[in-house]
């Protein structure tokens, strides 16, 4: 996810060809030189030419990225996105909450949301789960309300050695009849997916 290129880059002392990828919280350089730096910590962020330049911690960054230089230079500068606009939960969003929320990121995040009971047609459905039997309950449970086409972010741990992974999450969607259209980052610990019924 976010933006990458290759491109000529100085980094303090070190120089030569990178890839550079930006996603919401940093940006990193791979190839002749590996660097990082949060997105928040940059300073003098500007456009020379066909590069962009900017600070990071002590070093003074380069990076020639030619007539693309100046969306690189805006999107370092761009706040991104909360997770709440990531999920799509606005002020009033029926959301039907399963499983516990234990994260403070994605209690912010749906801190302005209208939490509804299984009773009521929701906007979505955010389910927190870190167990596949668990998931199964929840799928068959909200079985009617995803067939209307309500879609369903499925929040778990992230990581090797999460007790639910990536894949296992997709195959118990997709065997549903259910196709992933978002990820996003929740927090360091957490990621989601969101899926809905595929027409």
């Amino acid at each position: 996810m976010g933006r990458e290129a290759r491109c000529a880059a100085t980094w303090g002392a070190q120089r030569g060809e990178v890839t550079v990828h930006l996603d919401g919280t940093e940006i990193a350089a791979r190839g002749a030189f590996r660097a990082r730096a949060a997105l928040a910590s940059l300073r003098d962020v500007r456009v020379a030419g066909d590069t962009v330049r900017f600070v990071a911690g002590d070093d003074e960054v380069a990076l020639r990225l030619g007539g693309s230089a100046q969306r690189w230079a805006t999107a370092l500068v761009t706040p991104p996105p909360s997770l709440a606009a990531k999920l799509g939960v606005r002020s009033g969003t029926r959301v039907a909450l399963e499983g516990r929320v234990d994260d403070d990121a994605l209690d912010v995040a749906l801190r302005d949301a209208e939490r509804v009971g299984r009773r009521a047609v929701p906007d979505m459905i955010v389910a927190r789960v870190d167990d596949a039997d668990a998931l199964a309950r929840i799928l068959d449970a909200r079985a009617g309300t995803l067939a209307r086409g309500v879609p369903i972010w499925v929040v778990y741990t992230k990581g090797r050695g999460a007790p639910l992974g990536e894949t296992a999450v997709r195959d118990a969607l997709r065997s549903r009849g259910l196709v992933d259209v978002k990820v996003a980052s929740v927090s360091a610990a957490l990621t989601a997916l969101q899926f809905v019924r595929r027409r």
